[in-house]
């Protein structure tokens, strides 16, 4: 049977609740996600002494996270393909393979906007 819906806040509590024990999941399980989050942490002063700009820094730490979240959506991937089963599939290789380029073509945005906006700061690049 069905339980009945939550709404307002029960509802946003119980969407919190879910979002605390993914990121927990995430972090025990994921190495990547965990050297993300060091980066991710380790972004915010990096920004503040390269960036000339708030929004500079923003783009620079966003950057970060949008490749944080990549990397969920890519383990929640992963995790589904285990469920269904452990043995070789051809789709579930492809599967986990997409995500997989998924995270590597993301982690080229922070690397690119980094790049960017440390020589455009130094002018060795124009603005």
């Amino acid at each position: 049977m069905k339980q009945p819906t939550k709404s307002g806040v029960a509802r946003l509590k119980a969407a919190w609740g879910h979002s605390c024990n993914g990121l927990v999941d995430v972090w025990r399980r994921e190495e990547a996600f965990r050297l993300e989050v060091f980066l991710f942490a380790a972004s915010f002063p990096a920004a503040a002494m390269l960036a000339s700009s708030v929004v500079q820094g923003a783009l620079m730490i966003g950057s970060v996270l949008l490749l944080m979240i990549v990397e969920v959506i890519n383990s929640a991937i992963e995790a589904t393909i285990d469920r269904i089963g452990f043995e070789h599939h051809e789709l579930s290789r492809v599967a986990k393979d997409l995500g997989s380029a998924a995270v590597l073509l993301t982690a080229l945005i922070p690397a690119g906007v980094w790049a960017a906006i440390v020589l455009s700061n130094l002018e060795i690049i124009g603005a």
